[in-house]
């Protein structure tokens, strides 16, 4: 695949994102997508899981946005860089956020299959995120990465 078609198709999905429009940006994935989000420890595989992966996080940021600035292919891979603003809400990440808009640069990194997207890993700071919410970036870790249970000594 050209790089255009890859960027056309990476902005659609922003578009489509950027609407809260989980329909129009399922349409937009192969159906063997996997979605993998770093900061939050998180991965998604098929339409399933893509669904309920975009709902929860909508459901976090209503007002979620996402600019596409600049990008680089080498015809397998689409690498995208641009900034996201969103609003964190509610109490999935076990804090109470001040409702203050955060404005992060985010790195987007794309496969394609069939014409389809077929990947995305979606890299931000999460420390960034946190001050901007108005959050402990500790708490939050400690909600989205919990320490096993210690078991008795060593």
């Amino acid at each position: 695949m050209d790089g255009p078609r890859m960027m056309e198709l990476a902005q659609a999905l922003a578009v489509a994102k950027s609407r809260q429009d989980v329909p129009a940006a399922l349409r937009l994935l192969h159906p063997e997508f996997v979605l993998e989000v770093p900061p939050f420890g998180t991965t998604a595989r098929g339409p399933a899981e893509n669904d309920r992966a975009l709902r929860r996080f909508f459901a976090s940021f209503p007002d979620y946005e996402v600019t596409l600035d600049g990008h680089a292919s080498d015809g397998a891979t689409l690498v995208s860089w641009g900034t996201a603003r969103m609003t964190m809400t509610g109490s999935r990440f076990g804090v109470h956020p001040r409702g203050e808009r955060a404005e992060v640069p985010v790195f987007i990194q794309f496969t394609f299959k069939d014409d389809l997207i077929a990947g995305e890993r979606f890299f931000f700071d999460l420390a960034t995120l946190c001050a901007q919410s108005g959050v402990s970036t500790d708490a939050v870790r400690r909600t989205l990465f919990p320490l096993p249970a210690s078991g008795g000594s060593a």
